[in-house]
């Protein structure tokens, strides 16, 4: 099995792929988010929303297929189902606080050399540093 950094690698690669390709041949970001929203009904404007459900749908089978491709891949869960309706509510409170998500800002605003989506990146990434530095004090797994 390849190195674990060549799956990075080649995700990376794929995901800025998709990206490109989806501004490129039709103008739109390729934030999750916005798509999430209009796939389901929540945003007016923004992808056509079969484009939207189509790209929702296919992240899920595309982590399928690639896990059976490479042999599976491991899954952990926090134990509570509290903790991870919890976290799910708090990653859509800061979509919704920043204009975006990760996808959209990380992935195709940098990219874009957007200044919003910079510094939206700096403070995700800042605030998961300190997340990870809290839990690990505490002694949360």
């Amino acid at each position: 099995m390849p190195e674990a950094w060549l799956h990075a690698l080649v995700g990376g690669l794929m995901i800025g792929g998709a990206a490109a390709l989806m501004l490129l041949s039709l103008g739109r970001v390729a934030g999750v988010s916005g798509l999430s929203a209009r796939a389901a009904g929540l945003a007016e404007t923004g992808a056509p929303p079969g484009l939207a459900l189509s790209f929702i749908i296919g992240l899920p089978l595309g982590a399928w297929l690639m896990a059976r491709l490479i042999g599976g891949v491991a899954l952990h869960f926090p134990p509570s189902a509290a903790a991870l309706v919890v976290a799910g509510l708090l990653v859509g409170f800061g979509t919704r606080l920043g204009s975006g998500c990760t996808s959209g800002h990380g992935v195709c605003g940098m990219s874009r050399f957007s200044t919003r989506s910079v510094l939206a990146t700096l403070v995700f990434m800042a605030s998961g540093v300190a997340t990870v530095a809290l839990m690990n004090l505490a002694g949360l797994p």
